[in-house]
């Protein structure tokens, strides 16, 4: 039977690899990502292998909630069920943006987007066999959540935004979970370390030659993916995991404290307009 993947992200890296993987096993993938002529060329290679007509593209800035639901709308006019989404999309700024649409970058593409794909998908994931959301963020991070502050209007770090980014992607897994008591869908959270991806950013010299010296012994990008395909063909049974590479992590700690979920899913859709 053939299964449908939604894979932010896939242009590049992990996410590149893993809709690669997929298509050569006669899979269906709809890859979402922000730069047109890597699209291309993903369907391009995916033509010249056969895949053409199960290779999928949609173009899509996922820092900007017009173009995230906008993703949400083309899949539920083209699909009637997919099997699993799988979030990859991740872009580092040094220095703080403000999107057009008011939002901070890294909130917006690494917090905000998962949060509205992860809920606008979740009805077309429940009709398949077993559906699965998986979230490439780090989870059982330590990092603080800035509350008052969310999305750091003062003193911005790069480091700071992704890493509060990881912790508000472990509540976003759990308020899935409790806001969809009934629902089939399991939610994966995972950690796949330190891996040789493209490091999508926006760097200072000194930082981009350290992401150079990162790269040369981090893991390989298809041993990393090969990983995620385990947890993919077979979902963990209970609603919500977390994993540090294969390592299974508790979801019982600080980390995904409920009554934080709770409070972070009502300010969230206030933030939305919902």
């Amino acid at each position: 039977m053939v299964k449908t993947y939604v894979i932010t992200g896939g242009t590049d890296g992990i996410g590149r690899a893993l809709a690669d993987m997929y298509l050569d096993r006669g899979q269906e993938v709809v890859v979402v990502g922000r730069n047109a002529e890597k699209g291309r060329a993903w369907l391009d290679a995916a033509r010249r292998s056969g895949a053409a007509g199960r290779a999928h593209f949609l173009r899509a800035d996922l820092s900007l909630l017009s173009q995230t639901r906008a993703v949400v709308s083309e899949i539920k006019a083209g699909f009637a069920k997919i099997d699993a989404l799988v979030l990859c999309a991740r872009h580092f700024r040094t220095t703080r943006l403000v999107t057009p649409e008011g939002f901070e970058n890294t909130f917006a593409h690494f917090y905000l987007s998962r949060f509205v794909l992860s809920h606008g998908l979740a009805d077309l994931l429940e009709p398949a066999p077993a559906p699965v959301i998986l979230n490439v963020a780090g989870p059982g991070g330590t990092a603080p959540i800035h509350w008052d502050d969310l999305q750091l209007t003062r003193n911005y770090d790069g480091q700071r935004a992704l890493a509060q980014g990881g912790r508000l992607n472990d509540l976003l897994a759990v308020a899935f979970a409790d806001a969809r008591p009934a629902t089939r869908v399991r939610y994966v959270l995972h950690g796949p370390g330190t891996v040789r991806t493209s490091f999508s950013g926006q760097y200072t010299p000194e930082v981009a030659a350290q992401i150079e010296t990162i790269r040369r012994s981090a893991r390989p990008v298809h041993e990393a993916a090969t990983t995620i395909t385990h947890l993919l063909d077979t979902p963990p049974t209970t609603r919500l995991s977390a994993f540090a590479q294969s390592t299974p992590l508790s979801s019982d700690g600080p980390s995904f404290a409920l009554a934080d979920a709770r409070r972070l899913y009502a300010r969230t859709r206030e933030l939305l307009g919902d």
